[in-house]
């Protein structure tokens, strides 16, 4: 178990928080550690992932804790780079603080709740809502968090040339996403209205709870001011439309129950992000077969969003582009996959940055549909 740990924390460094030094080097010290990785042991099975332990660490230094940790976190006002003393500081942390990362590992979940990934999900709507023929959606974020992605028609993006929507609100979170690999995203002629919106998760986010707040804080890369600002943005907006986020031990089951409450005329979508990576294998064939079902059956669109490992769909994957200037095409590979899954089949509908800082659109093909 603890070598399948260790493993995991220098892939973690080595693909997936390539972008902050600070949790690249702490990775590696981890990785060397069965002291922390013992800790980790406490988690639910599905959460025994790097990112819990490392938000569990950020979350004592925002907290006032691990002392020795805290120059060098800039969400803490720290601005000292991974040197040899690190190594130190991690080992008082882990001593000073090991009662309390014992509680928070086996309480909490990692929950990001990203909207930069919003980036992509409005076009992906817009372009959803065009090929049905039907400008009136009901969205269900699935594994919700705090349920921040359900104010997507309320942010402002900015992919340089292109321009998306709420620019008539200019206290909006501005969002900005670099477009890659050519194709130009689907035009805002009428955009979509989100009518109905619901969020369910097995462990909720309480957006007005300072406590939770601060958890969500603590799942961010401590280096990037710009993701902790909008977080705070977007925690405002949703405290102001109160919009539903509901607990559900199964959220699979809750999604049939929501499809029967819905009016007539209105596009059900489905979207979940960097959810299914959490899934054992058996569960995750389950859901899959389940939401494709769904799709077939009750016109359901599903968009999911995961790793380049992970594969809803059963078409090929486009390659990503190459010489993209100041990005590695490393970058590129590891981008997100975004698939939109309805009645007419699976569809590579784009490739992203975890954290839509980037974004190659494919778009959908075949023929529109009809509306249920």
């Amino acid at each position: 178990m603890l070598q399948t740990l260790a493993r995991r924390f220098v892939h973690f460094a080595e693909h997936d928080c390539t972008e902050d030094a600070l949790y690249v080097a702490l990775c590696r010290l981890l990785a060397d550690r069965p002291q922390a990785l013992e800790l980790l042991q406490g988690a639910e099975p599905s959460q025994r992932k790097p990112n819990l332990l490392l938000a569990a660490l950020h979350a004592r230094v925002l907290a006032g804790g691990a002392s020795a940790l805290r120059p060098y976190y800039a969400s803490a006002g720290g601005a000292r780079g991974p040197d040899a003393a690190l190594a130190d500081a991690l080992d008082a942390a882990l001593r000073d603080e090991h009662d309390v990362l014992v509680s928070l590992v086996a309480a909490r979940s990692t929950q990001t709740n990203e909207i930069g990934r919003c980036a992509v999900l409005w076009p992906a709507l817009i372009a959803a809502a065009a090929r049905h023929g039907c400008g009136e959606l009901a969205l269900l974020d699935f594994g919700c968090s705090a349920g921040l992605n359900l104010g997507v028609d309320q942010y402002r993006y900015d992919y340089g040339d292109d321009r998306l929507g709420a620019w008539a609100l200019p206290t909006a979170p501005r969002l900005t996403c670099r477009l890659v690999g050519g194709a130009a995203l689907p035009r805002e002629v009428l955009p979509p209205r989100i009518v109905q919106r619901l969020g369910i998760d097995p462990a909720p986010v309480d957006v007005a709870d300072d406590e939770q707040r601060a958890w969500l804080h603590a799942c961010l890369w401590p280096g990037d001011r710009e993701r902790a600002e909008r977080l705070s943005s977007a925690v405002a907006i949703a405290r102001r439309a109160c919009w539903p986020v509901v607990q559900h031990a199964d959220c699979a089951a809750a999604i049939e129950p929501w499809l029967d409450s819905l009016p007539s005329g209105v596009l059900p979508v489905v979207f979940s992000s960097f959810v299914l990576m959490y899934f054992e294998r058996p569960a995750l064939v389950r859901h899959i077969a389940t939401m494709k079902s769904l799709a077939r059956e009750r016109a359901l669109l599903w968009l999911s969003a995961e790793g380049p490992g992970l594969l809803i769909g059963d078409v090929p994957v486009p390659l990503p582009p190459r010489g993209i200037a100041d990005l590695a095409d490393d970058e590129l590979a590891r981008g997100s996959i975004w698939w939109l899954v309805d009645g007419d089949g699976d569809h590579c509908l784009a490739r992203a940055h975890p954290h839509g800082r980037w974004l190659q659109w494919l778009g959908v093909g075949g023929p529109p549909l009809a509306t249920r």
